[in-house]
């Protein structure tokens, strides 16, 4: 495969609480999560090229980048954190409406603003999905984002995947997704902050995986979008759904332990932080 990693989605621009404008999204933090564990990654997404270029400036170096032109770049006004978070959308890239042709040993759809393709051209790998940005709507005051029921033409991407990842805040709104990837025989794994998640196994039984406490989050925007990419990853590679999922938490634990995107951590980090949870 000519890419071991690609995401599909949005890059975006996120503005913070303090005014402060950085890269954002499942397809930026997914892809840098897979160049530090080794892996040749590509960001396919959609809006102004010169800025998402600049965004990502201090990681190309890391990522392949591949820009469909489109009037604006989406951009999110974020505060809070965890379930308190808030955001709202002040532009949006628009759909991808082209038929990509993809190369890619895993390949990644992450949308933020129900912006990814339903279908794409090119040899088959490990499909995994984070579908929360399939369940988003902004039509209302100052672009408010809520939780809506998931895009019923998009729930079909559910029969092909491999690994679903979302939050126990998203599991209602893609329950229809999550039946059909329980049918194709997925893994799906919902998680909920510092409680257990959730294994929902390809075989119809379930199971939980603990998350070990966390001294000290320093910011956790991105967490579910790396604990996502260890997840496909370690799958892939051919680790069972509850080594797979502990190797996710440490990844995400990583990532909260400092801010910005360069927290994100290689492999060395993260079984760190796994020997250092491991029960006694």
């Amino acid at each position: 495969m000519h890419f071991d990693y690609t995401t599909v989605g949005h890059v975006t621009i996120d503005i913070l609480a303090d005014g402060t404008r950085q890269a954002g999204g499942a397809a930026f933090y997914s892809a840098l999560q897979a160049a530090r564990l080794g892996h040749r990654a590509q960001i396919l997404t959609q809006g102004v090229a010169a800025e998402i270029e600049q965004l990502l400036a201090p990681y190309r170096q890391e990522l392949e980048l591949r820009v469909l032109p489109a009037p604006a770049t989406t951009t999110l006004v974020t505060s809070g954190s965890g379930a308190a978070r808030v955001q709202s959308m002040q532009a949006w890239a628009g759909a991808i409406a082209a038929t990509p042709e993809l190369d890619t040993a895993i390949l990644h759809l992450a949308p933020v603003a129900r912006e990814i393709p339903l279908g794409w051209r090119g040899p088959g790998g490990f499909l995994g999905i984070t579908p929360q940005g399939l369940a988003r709507d902004w039509s209302g005051t100052r672009g408010a984002i809520r939780q809506v029921r998931a895009d019923p033409a998009a729930t079909a991407l559910g029969e092909h995947a491999d690994a679903v990842v979302l939050s126990e805040l998203e599991r209602d709104s893609c329950a229809e997704l999550i039946a059909a990837a329980r049918t194709g025989g997925a893994v799906v794994v919902v998680t909920d902050g510092e409680h257990p998640s959730t294994i929902l196994h390809g075989d119809g039984s379930a199971s939980t995986c603990a998350v070990p406490a966390l001294a000290e989050m320093a910011d956790d925007l991105g967490a579910g979008d790396v604990f996502a990419a260890a997840l496909f990853i370690s799958l892939a590679e051919g680790d069972d759904a509850q080594a797979a999922v502990r190797f996710a938490t440490a990844a995400a634990a990583v990532r909260m332990g400092a801010r910005g995107a360069s927290a994100v951590g290689d492999r060395a980090k993260i079984e760190a932080r796994l020997r250092e949870t491991a029960p006694r």
